[in-house]
């Protein structure tokens, strides 16, 4: 029999490491505190080095086979002139599905893989020798704990592995539309006007994901449902779309998670439990992907798994923190301009994007091959 690892939490990080370690010859089990396997949420933007380790895992063939494939990412300002601009190629690739179908592709693969998902099995804490507490008492050991039970994590907080959590000036509506004939399908708008974000990004044949953005403070921009006259007041050139919006969607708070450690002898932190992080960068789910895959390579075959642990975080976590404070930098510069100077916004964002160096930190983790990602 294969080592054992307990994982607290279904979502997209709880099942991209589970089938991970069970393809590593692991015997896995995940714990789902929801009664039914749900995905709530719109699309969701994957880069190259999330793709590659959903290839790793066998779940991206699926979760891409209805989305679109993106060939560039532009950024423009209320008049429509262009912030910031970023091609993607085949060998450099944005691929948007439908975040359902991604759940959908990495449940099959984590039960192709062995995994055993129970779900209603809320978790309560664990302890550093390997063990896992449920929320009825029950008591589990295991060679690995994975906590992966969101950016409120109970495990996290059991062990006094939260730094600091802070939650930011902005929050976020994300839903899904109906495409219509003529809908732009290969290129990802987001346009500005002052503090506020509309984000229309093209999904699949059926839908389109779109974001709104504002301040906490703006009461009708964070209505739920959406206040679509105001949101058409701001941005005229998409109120066509935004008036296929119907009574869905909701409000979330954009909030950043640090942790002193990212484990504590055999239990590990993954995803938002370890660096929830502003989605500006819509590099969450794909860091959390990397790390995954990168997790199941350290401490497979690792005779200590606490020392694996120590070493994966050591090499792994510079780049996450990396794509933390550039995601929560863009989102600072940009919405917090004053707004009679959103001219000058423009040509400093037109000229800071074209300098190399920023490039190169703004990619850094789309353009990081992850390890164990090729073995």
């Amino acid at each position: 029999m294969g080592r054992i690892a307990e994982v607290a939490g279904a979502g997209l990080g709880g099942l991209a490491v589970a089938t991970a370690l069970a393809r590593r010859g692991w015997q896995v089990r995940v714990h789902e505190r929801a009664s039914e396997l749900r995905m709530f949420g719109a699309g969701i933007w994957l880069w190259e080095n999330g793709l590659r380790s959903l290839r790793r895992i066998g779940a991206e063939e699926q979760a891409v086979c209805n989305a679109k494939q993106i060939r560039e990412w532009a950024v423009v300002d209320q008049s429509g002139a262009d912030l910031f601009r970023r091609a993607f190629t085949d060998e450099d690739t944005m691929v948007l599905p439908v975040r359902a179908d991604l759940y959908q592709a990495l449940i099959d693969a984590a039960t192709a893989a062995g995994v055993t998902i129970v779900p209603g099995s809320p978790v309560a804490s664990a302890e550093p020798d390997g063990i896992l507490f449920l929320a009825d008492g029950t008591r589990l050991t295991a060679d690995l704990v994975v906590a992966a039970d969101g950016a409120h994590s109970r495990i996290r907080e059991s062990l006094l592995l939260t730094d600091r959590i802070s939650y930011l000036r902005e929050g976020y509506i994300r839903l899904l539309v109906p495409r219509l004939p003529g809908d732009e399908e290969a290129v990802i708008t987001e346009a500005w006007h002052g503090s506020r974000r509309f984000l229309y990004c093209p999904s699949s044949d059926e839908q389109h994901y779109l974001a709104f953005s504002c301040l906490v403070d703006d009461r009708r921009g964070r209505a739920v449902p959406v206040d679509r006259d105001t949101w058409k007041e701001t941005f005229p050139m998409f109120a066509g779309m935004i008036d296929r919006i119907g009574g869905d969607g909701r409000w979330d708070r954009g909030m950043t998670v640090t942790c002193r450690s990212w484990s504590d002898g055999r239990v590990v932190l993954v995803g938002d439990a370890a660096h929830a992080m502003a989605p500006n960068l819509a590099q969450g789910a794909n860091m959390t992907f990397t790390n995954a895959v990168s997790l199941a390579a350290a401490v497979t075959d690792a005779q200590d798994v606490p020392a694996a642990l120590r070493r994966w975080e050591d090499r792994e976590r510079g780049l996450t923190d990396h794509v933390q404070r550039w995601s929560h930098g863009y989102g600072w510069v940009v919405s917090r301009w004053p707004e009679n100077l959103t001219g000058a916004r423009t040509r400093f964002l037109q000229f800071a994007t074209g300098l190399p160096w920023v490039d190169r930190q703004l990619n850094l983790a789309a353009r990081h091959v992850p390890a164990g990602s090729r073995s």
